[in-house]
């Protein structure tokens, strides 16, 4: 995990080590989090028919696209959990509330996105807006995580077919200039013009993500200091074959670059030597507020190689696999990274699938799909440390929510209260 010392914020500790319990801080701010959303998303639902104006379908086809994105994290993290529709929850309604099976949550979750892919045009003018190929994508990866892989790849295929590619330069893709390019599919927009602080971390319109995992104390050229989280270990360092440019891209060797470009640091808790170089602060942000808070850095959510590469998974795992197409999807992404043909994949079957699995891990490393790939294809144990087998593929309910609600939910399974 990283950051100061073995106490430095215990809950993101936990997590790294596979340690958790229901009363971890951090567990019950995702839940929280991704709730005030739900919440505000069914706020506009709720009063969808009170109003009418220009426009109209568009607002409520962006906010079920975005209460079907915060539905999907909680089922992701948590499985079973309540689910209200087109009404926000209020406090008092949980002693009323039950945990919903994730297969209904899913189910509302693929109308949301049905609806707003049928509604949003291809393309916003404004930036950052929700289009269909957004809606498409996050709907096949609904999809794909439930393992309905023949709808997966329908709607996949359809925003291959859409206004999207891959950009030539991998290198730009995580700098200021290549935010909303045409590689990204749905972005989560930040500024660095209203900071915040520790005492509220949702307050902040910049992305705290990276500064968490900025450089210790770091003084020199291109980037800014942070708290030295979520650092790569070796083994993703050393996965990368000769000739992928990506590697030194999406992992920092610091102290190569602070040799070569005469750089200073200090070495935070569990230092690896590397640094996730996609979500680590630049110099020139405004960084208003607590400077480490606020960094403008977009989160890119979806980006078209990730669908090219979930699109690949599921036309080789679909009951009549399509081993051509998927080979063809999986090398657009390999050509980029090598620049060239001669690294192209000829497998198919099983071991075509494995070869998917790892470029996901080379294409994707540093920006949050790792852990959920793991587990959605059942290979969490054997390469997370800690990890146990019908326990940790969730996380637990935060016992507090489940205390509000009277003490009626049962803890996910292997937790206890």
């Amino acid at each position: 995990a990283g950051g100061e010392s073995a106490t430095d914020t215990p809950g993101i500790q936990e997590i790294d080590n596979m340690t958790h319990t229901p009363v971890n801080q951090q567990l019950r701010d995702i839940w929280g989090w991704m709730f005030a959303g739900v919440n505000r998303a069914n706020y506009i639902l709720e009063f969808q028919d009170k109003i009418d104006f220009s426009g109209k379908d568009q607002i409520i086809a962006q906010a079920r696209f975005l209460r079907a994105y915060y539905y999907f994290e909680l089922v992701k993290w948590f499985g079973d959990v309540p689910l209200a529709v087109d009404q926000r929850l209020l406090f008092g309604d949980q002693f009323n509330v039950d945990r919903t099976p994730r297969t209904e949550v899913y189910a509302q979750i693929e109308q949301d996105l049905i609806f707003a892919a049928e509604t949003l045009p291809a393309t916003q003018a404004e930036e950052g807006r929700i289009t269909s190929g957004a809606a498409r994508a996050l709907l096949g990866k609904a999809y794909l995580y439930q393992d309905k892989f023949t709808e997966a790849a329908s709607a996949l295929d359809q925003v291959i077919a859409g206004p999207y590619d891959l950009v030539d330069d991998y290198s730009t893709i995580f700098e200021l200039e290549g935010e909303n390019n045409i590689e990204s599919v749905f972005e989560v927009q930040y500024t660095d013009k209203e900071g915040a602080g520790f005492g509220c971390l949702q307050c902040s319109e910049g992305n705290v993500a990276v500064g968490f995992n900025g450089i210790r104390n770091y003084s020199g050229p291109l980037f800014d200091s942070g708290f030295s989280f979520n650092v790569p270990v070796q083994e993703a360092y050393d996965a990368f074959e000769p000739g992928d440019s990506r590697r030194d891209i999406a992992i920092l060797n610091i102290e190569e670059f602070a040799a070569a470009n005469g750089a200073t640091y200090n070495e935070g808790y569990e230092h690896t030597g590397f640094y996730n170089r996609k979500y680590i602060a630049r110099k020139g942000d405004a960084n208003l507020g607590d400077a480490n808070l606020t960094n403008p850095n977009n989160y890119r959510s979806i980006r078209f190689a990730d669908v090219l590469l979930m699109a690949a998974e599921a036309h080789n795992r679909k009951a009549n696999p399509n081993d051509a197409l998927a080979r063809e999807y999986l090398n657009r992404v390999r050509r980029r990274a090598f620049g060239d043909t001669d690294h192209d994949i000829a497998a198919s079957g099983a071991t075509l699938t494995d070869f998917i699995y790892d470029e996901r891990r080379l294409e994707l490393v540093g920006e949050g799909h790792r852990f959920f790939d793991l587990v959605r294809t059942g290979r969490a144990a054997q390469n997370i440390p800690g990890f146990t087998p019908n326990k940790n593929e969730l996380f637990p309910i935060p016992t507090i929510e489940i205390q509000l609600a009277g003490n009626r939910w049962e803890q996910n399974q292997g937790y206890t209260n």
